[in-house]
């Protein structure tokens, strides 16, 4: 069968997807995938077709007077602007991927894809990195800061309503496959009228299934990315770095950059605590030079793009926002988590490696500073405890095969 995954998002939101399509290719269907000009590689090397689209997923940054940098047009209104467009972009790469597919995976943030699907006259599912259907479980993921408990599920109901910046590249992929305009939340009641299936790349080790899901909802297992290819190493320099000393606590911030104000926390947070860290990320890259020369460059490394499952083994801790991937990668690797959250699903993930005693209470990434970010690496960094709970946690996932289930309904569907 020829397969469209619908990808749009970071990092966080490709990896697993290309993970998940290597295993269909390895069952013999042809895969493609659609997602942001810059994961090709990531995308490619999983032996899929890619079809790209280049377009921001925030306002750009511009340096200050002051040489800190801004983002230029930083308000909402600007922020929901910029989404709108990218949104946009990649509707029109799906509608571009689309002719020929005999079945479509979309993610949270596609669901014009199961449009395409019916226009095509072929099945769709939802393949998500996050629960989305309303429950007293667990508060909606576009605010997940507070568990509201039983009204959980009545807030989930409300948030179906609230407009979201693909409303109009939903609207406009149904114009242009001539089909009759549709309110998302019509297209939400007729699909699960119809029993769409939707899959989560979710644990449950993780998150325990909700009482309240129906039978079309399913758990899977978390989607890992492709494994690190064979011909793949680390530099020299970097891993006879991290051999060199006790293992580091990874500070990781994915690829949105934080501001200046949390590379401000982070600095200070390693000047107080003392801890051997290494610093992920181009936008972490000047902090870590700086630190360097100040502590020492066998205390404070930096790294560019590692694969998680190579570089979080081998840490004490790992700072990061929380997302649903690194919340996942670190789980694997047995590792505790310091969370700073940001938003959408990043506090409910953060809540849940609380509850799972593998991570330290979050800090939000708007309120961090030094002297809370220091507490909290020095806690994840020495806890018997939290390290006990992740050790947990990884050891469980061992026995999980997250593919399997969307695996099977593919074969089921190419019956």
């Amino acid at each position: 069968m020829k397969v469209l995954m619908l990808a749009p998002g970071t990092r966080g939101d490709v990896a697993p997807v290309a993970g998940l399509a290597r295993s269909f290719i390895a069952d013999g269907h042809e895969v493609t995938v659609v997602a942001g000009t810059e994961y090709a590689p990531l995308v490619r090397e999983a032996g899929c077709a890619h079809v790209g689209f280049d377009a921001p997923m925030s306002p750009p940054v511009a340096p200050s007077a002051d040489g800190a940098e801004s983002r230029r047009g930083s308000g909402v209104t600007a922020y929901l602007t910029v989404l709108r467009a990218y949104m946009d972009a990649a509707a029109t790469a799906a509608l571009a991927a689309s002719p020929g597919s005999d079945v479509v995976l979309t993610n949270a943030i596609s669901p014009y894809g199961h449009d395409i699907a019916e226009h095509l006259g072929v099945p769709s599912a939802a393949a998500l990195l996050q629960p989305a259907e309303p429950s007293a479980a667990y508060p909606p993921m576009i605010a997940s800061w507070r568990d509201l408990g039983p009204a959980n599920r009545w807030a989930g109901r409300v948030a179906e309503r609230v407009r979201t910046p693909y409303d109009p590249a939903c609207a406009r992929v149904r114009s242009e496959l001539g089909m009759p305009p549709e309110s998302r939340a019509h297209a939400q009641r007729r699909r699960r009228t119809a029993g769409l299936p939707v899959h989560h790349g979710i644990s449950r080790v993780v998150l325990p299934r909700p009482s309240d899901w129906p039978d079309r909802l399913s758990l899977d297992g978390f989607w890992w990315p492709p494994a690190t290819t064979a011909d793949w190493a680390p530099d020299q320099a970097l891993d006879g770095a991290l051999a060199s000393g006790p293992p580091p606590v990874v500070v990781t911030l994915g690829s949105l950059p934080p501001g200046g104000a949390v590379a401000e926390a982070v600095a200070g947070a390693v000047r107080l605590t003392g801890l051997r860290v290494l610093l992920q990320g181009d936008a972490l890259e000047p902090v870590a030079m700086r630190l360097a020369d100040e502590v020492g460059a066998d205390h404070v490394l930096h790294t560019g793009d590692v694969p998680h499952a190579w570089l979080f083994p081998r840490a004490a801790a790992v700072v990061h926002q929380g997302g649903a991937g690194v919340t996942a990668a670190a789980l694997r690797a047995g590792v505790p988590s310091v969370t700073l959250p940001m938003h959408t699903d990043q506090p409910f993930w953060a809540r849940r490696l609380v509850a799972l005693s593998a991570g330290t209470e979050p800090v939000p990434m708007k309120r961090v500073t030094a002297d809370a970010l220091a507490s909290r690496m020095t806690e994840a960094a020495t806890s018997a405890s939290l390290r006990g709970g992740a050790s947990r946690v990884s050891n469980a996932l061992t026995h999980e095969d997250g593919p399997a289930p969307l695996r099977d309904w593919l074969r089921r569907m190419g019956s």
